[in-house]
């Protein structure tokens, strides 16, 4: 599982979910225990009590970032491991993290791009997986996030569109037991006005006036909503407006 070290609110949640759901499942999730999105699947994996490979690009006495250093020991302890093929000392060059990938993608049934820029090295990642013969799917984003714009590219070059981890283990064969998605979690009771605000937030990002004119309500009624969505994880805010997070989305799907 692979993506952007900046990502966004959604996208980690999204890498921590899918992780989590597919580690319950049996899979052992593979990553290279950078910043965002690769430490939360580790961790995502880790919270359901499955196994997470981490993939250094240094030498392992040579942990980096070195922020996730007791995430790596937390690897270890639950029975994964943290690898690499470079000598013991190796510091954190950038030549060395492309070499890193390969090997990420090369231990792997299957490589989830979560989120990821058009030039990145998750994008590389990807590539390498297709050019070994293995799986490759991509979460959709937003159209206008830089950070889907790799997703979606992938998507046109053959990658596999997912939108819940049950798309994954299908694609791979059945060969584990489906797992629990948030789908089929209850949903939570909305009520009617926070209803029409998590409808009216189901497409693009909205700015505060498109949220008024679409439901009615005044501004500061609008704000007092969206920070208990937000504080319940259903929305997130962007520069200029908000969105559904994948939980929000999930709420909508139910709601339909």
């Amino acid at each position: 599982m692979v993506g952007a070290r900046r990502a966004s609110a959604g996208g980690l949640d999204n890498a921590h979910a899918f992780a989590a759901e597919l580690a319950g499942a049996g899979f052992a999730i593979t990553s290279g225990l950078a910043l965002g999105v690769d430490a939360a699947a580790h961790r995502g994996a880790l919270k359901s009590g499955g196994i997470t490979l981490a993939v250094l690009g240094t030498g392992v006495d040579r942990l980096y970032p070195r922020r996730n250093a007791a995430l790596a020991e937390e690897i270890v302890a639950s029975g994964g491991a943290v690898i690499g093929e470079l000598p013991l000392g190796s510091a954190p060059e950038a030549a060395n993290f492309p070499r890193r990938n390969r090997i990420i993608s090369g231990l792997s049934m299957g490589v989830l791009l979560v989120e990821a820029a058009l030039r990145s090295g998750s994008l590389i990642t990807a590539r390498q997986a297709l050019e070994q013969n293995r799986e490759v799917f991509a979460i959709p984003g937003s159209i206008h996030s830089p950070l889907a714009r790799g997703c979606h590219r992938m998507i046109r070059d053959g990658a596999a569109l997912v939108e819940t981890s049950t798309d994954i283990v299908q694609q791979l064969g059945g060969l584990l037991a489906e797992p629990k998605t948030a789908l089929s979690e209850p949903a939570p009771q909305l009520e009617p006005r926070q209803r029409r605000l998590v409808e009216a937030l189901g497409g693009d990002p909205r700015s505060m006036e498109q949220l008024a004119r679409d439901t009615g309500e005044s501004v500061g009624e609008l704000m007092a909503m969206l920070l208990q969505l937000e504080l319940a994880g259903y929305v997130e805010q962007l520069p200029g407006g908000y969105q559904l997070t994948p939980r929000g989305a999930a709420q909508l799907q139910f709601a339909e």
